[in-house]
């Protein structure tokens, strides 16, 4: 009997002109025990410097890497992810922030959390502006509990039997702390979702748009915590918390009962399959 193979892991990072942090998050998923698929940076009109970094990275780096890049017309990140989705070959996505530091174990322990019918809901490790430039200064890889400049030390502990019971004590559809900085999907359900809505642009709710139609079609959501850790880089918020002026259209997602985004990933999946993504590797 042939065994079955597991999932493959296509990571995509989001960025928007912080080549440095993005370098950091790259160099950890270069050392992650279980390696990605791929990394596909999903990249919302970066200036040329963030290019410059990853052809220099991609010399070295032992997955393929790839760049999807869109002019820069606001926060459109809605429409970035969806381009880089739509250019993986993986079975399972990632979706992570570019500037979240992935602990050596993240795409090990995402895949060891995939299950059918549910998404994965992932932690942040907070940092404080110490904590940060220690890590950008290179002064350490990674941060762990008792070291100086961290804001949510909890976070930074893993423990793979207390994250198997994390993920059996949440399934349900709860709508609380959905981050897109760090999750788990399943690519077929992303397509099946249509992606993310391309109509939210600025700041705010595309990732619980994303989530709620994600329930109205019976998929679950589980929290991954004490696994998959992913540390953030501080920077002073991009926006204010509270409203958004997005919020019309997640009530609208919401009272529609709409699986499928209005815009979506179905506007980029037959460019890249007729001309995918090249990996940055070979163009050196």
């Amino acid at each position: 009997m042939n065994a079955i193979a597991p999932p493959r892991a296509s990571v995509v990072i989001t960025t928007y002109n912080w080549p440095q942090a993005l370098e950091l998050a790259l160099e950890a998923l270069a050392r992650q025990d279980t390696l990605p698929h791929e990394v596909v940076v999903a990249d919302d009109g970066s200036r040329e410097d963030t290019r410059a970094m990853l052809e220099r990275v991609a010399r070295d780096f032992p997955a393929p890497l790839r760049h999807s890049w869109i002019e820069d017309r606001g926060f459109r990140v809605s429409l970035a992810r969806n381009r880089a989705i739509a250019a993986t070959g993986g079975d399972y996505v990632l979706l992570l922030d570019g500037d979240m530091l992935p602990h050596p174990m993240f795409v090990g322990d995402h895949l060891q959390a995939a299950e059918p019918g549910s998404f994965v809901q992932g932690m942040r490790v907070l940092t404080n502006e110490e904590g940060r430039d220690r890590l950008l200064n290179r002064e350490v890889a990674q941060l762990g509990f008792f070291d100086r400049g961290l804001t949510r030390r909890r976070h930074t502990l893993r423990l793979p039997a207390l994250a198997a019971l994390s993920l059996r004590s949440t399934r349900g559809q709860s709508g609380s702390a959905i981050k897109t900085c760090n999750q788990g999907w399943w690519r077929d359900d992303l397509v099946t979702l249509n992606g993310f809505d391309e109509r939210y642009e600025g700041w705010g709710r595309e990732d619980k748009d994303l989530a709620v139609r994600a329930f109205h079609a019976g998929l679950e959501r589980r929290s991954l915590r004490f696994a998959g850790l992913a540390t953030h880089l501080y920077h002073p918020e991009r926006h204010e918390e509270g409203a958004s002026p997005n919020d019309g259209l997640l009530a609208e997602t919401r009272a529609s009962g709409r699986i499928r985004s209005v815009q979506g990933l179905d506007r980029h999946i037959a460019e890249f399959a007729a001309h995918p993504l090249p990996d940055l590797r070979r163009l050196g």
